[in-house]
């Protein structure tokens, strides 16, 4: 290819509004362009690494034994219906009507369709199968952002495996488990493993692969010591014992008394010798439209998700207010779900963190504004209806499983795995015959990597100050021939001679053959990213030589001119 009639708009300024890094470069290299929040045009060198990227991917997931499919992007509703995730979506679902007034879905995953599929297996005999696709998939994200990284619009590998039973699961699981860390090897991302939620897959249990970096939305939880890995949402750890039962002043029945201009836990604290481990945090969210009670311990934050999951909940939200005055007779900063006040408390739901369990001589809001109790009791004194984890791991918190302090890094989920159960075998009636030819259910788990996130991965890891410096199986060419000097004839030529030796050795290779400054050809080369560069120019033709340059090491070196394809095949190969 030649630069002087491909497409590569590079910009010598970053944009306004690009804040991440692989936002940043990509746009400047030229590789993508928006077209509205949130939907990206992918450019010639992007689409080029594009296709490396889904070329890893698709050797990996043929090496498993996995099929590839290609399945429709829209979906008619009942399907989604039939799954409950028709309103579990929310409106991240692309939801649509064609001109007779049937509804439809823009697929933002296809657990619905690849399930109808598999309702023509027959046998038990025919599992395990593993079936993939490369499909685009869509979902209104609300808040599009950082590039590639939080789209509308995207490309996803999505895998799907049916299997006799759990065990066959694991298999099955393991598998793509492995195949994803050599996924993420090749692609030079630095993935994780990590336990995480399943969220609105449903299903067991799920490994996210988190890629370590600053300009990622997700927040890891990391052991030094163990490797215990888990995201935010699923991480756990261990909580110092509690015994209450020599504290002084253990009361018969929880006291009020007067707390005016209260509203905080530090308030309660400093003001009243009430130490934040010693309160119960009384929080009010709406769960499925039904006005619940959630108590944390004060010196404990609350992860929505881990709240989700522990309830099934489809529609959550924090009540406002004037909700809560309404319901509870005070505003936040006074509340409580001791029963005894205000009457009818009992009516709505109360769901308490594991942390509580068991805690006397504990504060709580009493539900009067400027009110609170001393001496509760949890379990004499609140009607808990369930026990839940809740808690968010704070950093330094206790490794669950050795004990060391734990840290907390942020990334990009850059692949996700899930044990799905029966969910859909059971919501799309998936039955084989079994061995002994009674119907049987298969067993379902789903794998997702998206495509242009892991490009944006591979830029955030790697960059530097000058642009992309892609890792040589993604670059969208392994070298590019500068020729210094265009329009001197015999500079000219030589470039074109050392272009063609390496198109004739099988090197992708791009030749820079524009009739600008060398000087804007080399912040070109090293702001695309390309792996190597070949520079041809008079001083060096005058000694027989070219420079060899490495994108990643910074280090030149002179080669002889016919020897230049020996030279870069090795340093390719060597990469």
């Amino acid at each position: 290819m030649r630069w002087s009639t491909m497409h590569i708009p590079t910009l010598r300024d970053d944009p306004a509004d690009a804040g991440a890094p692989s936002h940043r470069l990509l746009l400047r290299a030229g590789y993508i362009r928006q077209l509205m929040a949130g939907h990206y045009s992918l450019l010639p060198l992007g689409q080029r690494v594009r296709l490396k990227v889904i070329g890893i991917i698709r050797e990996e997931m043929d090496r498993i034994g996995a099929q590839e499919f290609l399945m429709p992007v829209m979906h008619p509703a009942e399907l989604w219906v039939r799954s409950g995730r028709w309103e579990l979506m929310g409106d991240e679902l692309f939801r649509l009507k064609d001109r007779k007034g049937a509804s439809f879905a823009l697929g933002m995953t296809h657990e619905e369709i690849i399930s109808t599929l598999a309702t023509e297996l027959e046998s038990y005999r025919e599992l395990p199968q593993m079936w993939y696709q490369f499909q685009t998939k869509l979902r209104d994200e609300p808040r599009p952002k950082a590039g590639l990284m939080r789209t509308r619009e995207f490309t996803m590998k999505d895998s799907y495996t049916f299997d006799l039973d759990a065990a066959g699961l694991d298999v099955s699981f393991t598998k793509h488990r492995d195949a994803y860390v050599r996924i993420f090897e090749r692609l030079s991302v630095p993935a994780i493993p990590v336990a995480a939620s399943s969220g609105a897959m449903g299903g067991s249990d799920s490994t996210e692969f988190v890629c370590p970096s600053p300009s990622g939305e997700d927040l890891i939880v990391l052991c030094p010591e163990c490797g215990y890995a888990a995201n935010i949402e699923k991480a756990t750890s261990r909580l110092a014992a509690v015994d209450d039962s020599e504290r002084a002043g253990l009361l018969a029945a929880p006291e009020p008394f007067a707390t005016p201009g209260v509203r905080t836990i530090d308030d309660l604290a400093v003001q009243y010798q009430a130490p934040a481990d010693r309160q119960i945090k009384t929080l009010v969210y709406f769960l499925d439209g039904v006005l619940t009670l959630v108590l944390m311990r004060g010196d404990h934050a609350l992860n929505e998700q881990k709240l989700v999951d522990a309830t099934g909940t489809i529609a959550i939200r924090p009540a406002q207010p004037e909700e809560i005055r309404e319901a509870l007779g005070a505003l936040p900063g006074s509340l409580g779900a001791v029963g005894t006040v205000p009457p009818g408390i009992g009516d709505h739901p109360v769901i308490a963190d594991e942390a509580l369990r068991g805690r006397r001589g504990m504060f709580t809001g009493a539900n009067v504004d400027d009110t609170h109790l001393r001496g509760v009791d949890v379990e004499r004194d609140i009607a808990v209806g369930r026990w839940a984890e809740l808690r968010e791991v704070a950093v330094g918190d206790a490794c669950v499983n050795c004990g060391h302090g734990l840290e907390i890094e942020r990334g990009i989920e850059v692949g996700h795995i899930f044990k799905l159960g029966y969910k859909y075998s059971d919501a799309m009636d998936i039955r084989v015959s079994g061995p002994d030819g009674k119907p049987v259910k298969p067993i379902m788990g789903c794998y997702g990597i998206g495509v242009e996130r892991a490009m944006a991965a591979i830029v955030e890891v790697h960059h530097d100050d000058k642009g992309i410096i892609w890792p040589v199986a993604v670059a969208p060419f392994e070298i590019v021939v500068v020729i210094a000097q265009q329009e001197d004839p015999a500079v000219a030529a030589a470039g074109d001679q050392v272009y063609q030796a390496l198109l004739d050795a099988g090197v992708e290779v791009i030749v820079d053959d524009r009739t600008v400054r060398a000087g804007v050809k080399f912040s070109d080369a090293e702001l695309t990213g390309i792996p190597f560069r070949v520079t041809v120019g008079k001083r060096g033709l005058a000694a027989g030589t070219v420079e060899l340059t490495d994108r990643a090491a910074g280090s030149t070196a002179a080669i002889p001119l016919d020897e230049v394809a020996k030279h870069v095949r090795e340093a390719v190969a060597g990469a």
